[in-house]
């Protein structure tokens, strides 16, 4: 059993946009799909005339696998929807957003708790604690 999240629809693995925002938001719903990047130009099997390309996987531990058994691939990332998240247009700043993103994550930031309906306004409240992140890892 994988220590990740399963997809949401595993039939819809592979039929998202392949560009798509990276990280932020800092809360996540589903996971849609895992990514693995190709690079031809670092060693990959050259599919799209020297452009990166991915691979869409319905688990981590195939995409895992496949990074570490093809030259030129990145470690997977996790394809995440947020149907709400946070926005911090400068430091220390932030606001609630109530509308879809998808966003490319490191796998690893699934570790944080999924985003439940006190996870954002607990962040934003007066009463929150000193360090905010403690609310989004779980631990507040």
């Amino acid at each position: 059993m994988s220590k990740y999240p399963e997809v949401k629809d595993k039939k819809l693995v592979g039929t998202y946009p392949g560009f798509v925002k990276s990280g932020g938001g800092l809360v996540w719903d589903d996971v849609l799909e895992y990514r693995v990047w190709c690079h031809p130009l670092a060693g990959a099997t050259d599919l799209e005339d020297d452009g990166d390309y991915y691979y869409a996987f319905d688990n981590f531990d195939d995409a895992i696998k496949f990074s570490e058994e093809n030259p030129g691939t990145e470690k997977p990332l996790a394809l995440i929807l947020q149907e709400e998240h946070i926005n911090e247009p400068e430091p220390g700043v932030y606001e609630h957003v109530k509308e879809p993103r998808l966003a490319e994550w490191y796998v690893e930031w699934l570790s944080r708790p999924k985003r439940t309906a006190n996870t954002i306004p607990d962040f934003l409240s007066p009463d929150a604690p000193p360090n905010r992140l403690e609310i989004l890892r779980g631990f507040a």
